[in-house]
């Protein structure tokens, strides 16, 4: 008795992905492109990195100066004008994070309701891309303001404290 040739398999089954989406989760959320501790960043008008372009480039935030106030030797006058900056600033900031959380609300809802067209996709795109524009300037306008509030050897300082002088970052960078 002789057993039948197995035919060869030319088709293959599809086969479940070996690892997940790393979105994979991220489809509950209330808006699919923001978690939710970006969104109640965003409502507070955390910084979340927008500043990073002056602060790492020697011009101080408001936020940091008055943290720093006495190892700065601020003046009562340009305590109070940091405070003020910073009360203003935060208001901006607040407002232009709920606008922009609003925004990607839309955006994610009209995906939702299969609502989106390329017009449409556009506009949306368009009014989040210069909310985060307006946003990012805000943060980055308040740096230059706080730094005109300042003497040079505060500013100094203020690296110094932050850890962003010079010599911090080429410690080892002599070495033959």
């Amino acid at each position: 008795c002789s057993l039948p040739a197995q035919q060869p398999q030319h088709t293959k089954t599809p086969t479940v992905a070996a690892t997940p989406s790393p979105y994979a989760g991220e489809q509950a959320r209330e808006i699919k492109s923001l978690s939710a501790s970006e969104i109640q960043a965003l409502h507070q008008g955390a910084g979340m990195g927008y500043a990073k372009a002056a602060e790492l480039n020697g011009y101080p935030g408001p936020m940091h100066v008055l943290e720093l106030a006495r190892q700065l030797q601020l003046s009562p006058e340009q305590r109070q004008a940091s405070e003020q900056l910073m009360a203003q600033h935060k208001a901006t900031a607040r407002a232009l994070g709920s606008q922009l959380v609003n925004a990607e609300r839309t955006l994610d809802t009209a995906f939702a309701q299969k609502q989106i067209d390329p017009q449409r996709l556009a506009e949306l795109t368009q009014r989040i891309g210069q909310l985060q524009a307006n946003l990012r300037a805000e943060h980055l306008q308040t740096h230059l303001q706080q730094t005109a509030l300042l003497q040079p050897q505060q500013i100094a300082r203020y690296q110094s404290l932050r850890g962003y002088d010079k010599s911090a970052g080429h410690a080892n960078k002599h070495t033959h």
